[in-house]
């Protein structure tokens, strides 16, 4: 059992206030007038005092047996305590008054000139103090609370149900994992056949594209590398420095300004990372993989794993660096 240090003080997980007799206390034994003594056990039967905060008291007989606790509702009453210092209080239940004293774990409650020492039990408290307090609450109300009404806690039972509510819990989870799995799988057949949908309306523009707009296709391309800005862009890239955003919206530009639909297909591929995105970019200008690398900070094999990653991702089957740039070359014009 637990020992509280402050008087035996208890604090209220609701509001954090400190109570005095906060808990289940169980009758340990009475000293009477004479100098007699008597003790009590739970194997023996004795008497049970559960408190909420300082102010309702729920009184039951308790016991303990090979199948559980038992216990028989006995009343519900009023409490008040008032301090008179020391460790000492006056103890009114139900407006009848008796003097109190709060010593560690042990509390002492007079009455008619018997002292009752009562030790705190945390672990019926904690496991069955909700369940004992409704139930003596209902009796109660019920007027059946003095007709010798006997319930059993049983631990067992307690396990029992705790075990079902850890697998209901868990078959839930099961099934929802189950479902959100499904969606998902339902999700990304349908992109991956809008996907195909989208490659194969590519191949056929290519394949269909007049011989005049091939023409003036190639034109467009051959007069933008052997510009002046294209020659710049190499340098660039060649000193092998890090691109501002700026920069990069700058390449964007010239890839639209060259190739109209790139960019639009492109991004329609896939959710590209910035790192897949820039790729596919300095690819399309046809930059040196090696160049690639060092604008990007990576190593040379980091953007060879990425190449061939988005070529498995977009298509749905290995595929080498060569594929992936062949297909990049090919798409928006």
């Amino acid at each position: 059992m637990s020992v509280c240090l402050l008087f035996g003080c208890r604090k209220s997980q609701d509001s954090g206030k400190t109570y005095v007799l906060q808990g289940a206390w169980m009758l340990q034994h009475a000293e009477y007038p004479t100098g007699k003594m008597q003790d009590y056990s739970m194997e023996n039967g004795t008497a049970c005092l559960i408190y909420e905060g300082d102010s309702i008291l729920y009184e039951c007989m308790m016991s303990v047996t090979p199948s559980g606790f038992i216990f028989m509702p006995v009343a519900k009453n009023s409490v008040m305590l008032i301090h008179k210092g020391g460790g000492k209080w006056l103890y009114l239940e139900n407006d009848d008054p008796h003097p109190l004293t709060v010593n560690d774990s042990i509390v002492t409650i007079q009455r008619n000139g018997i002292l009752y020492s009562w030790v705190r039990a945390d672990e019926i408290y904690e496991e069955w103090g909700s369940d004992i307090c409704e139930i003596i609450a209902r009796d109660i109300e019920d007027e059946v609370a003095y007709n010798e009404k006997r319930y059993v806690l049983s631990a067992k039972e307690r396990r029992q149900e705790k075990t079902i509510h850890w697998y209901g819990y868990f078959s839930a989870f099961i099934i929802l994992l189950t479902l959100v799995a499904a969606h998902w799988a339902i999700i990304n057949r349908r992109d991956k056949r809008q996907l195909q949908l989208q490659l194969q309306q590519l191949q056929e523009v290519r394949e269909n594209r007049p011989q005049a707009v091939r023409q003036v296709v190639a034109t467009v391309e051959n007069k933008f590398f052997a510009s002046d800005e294209y020659a710049a862009l190499q340098r660039r890239m060649a000193s092998g420095q890090l691109m501002k955003a700026e920069e990069w919206l700058s390449v964007e530009q010239h890839l639209k300004t060259v190739y109209p639909g790139f960019i639009s297909q492109l991004r329609s591929l896939y959710p590209m990372s910035d790192l897949e995105f820039h790729t596919c970019l300095l690819i399309k200008l046809r930059i040196a993989p090696k160049d690639i690398a060092a604008v990007l900070a990576r190593e040379m094999s980091t953007i060879s794993t990425v190449r061939s990653r988005l070529y498995n991702k977009v298509f749905g089957r290995k595929g080498g660096v060569k594929e992936w740039d062949d297909f990049i070359l090919s798409i928006g014009m």
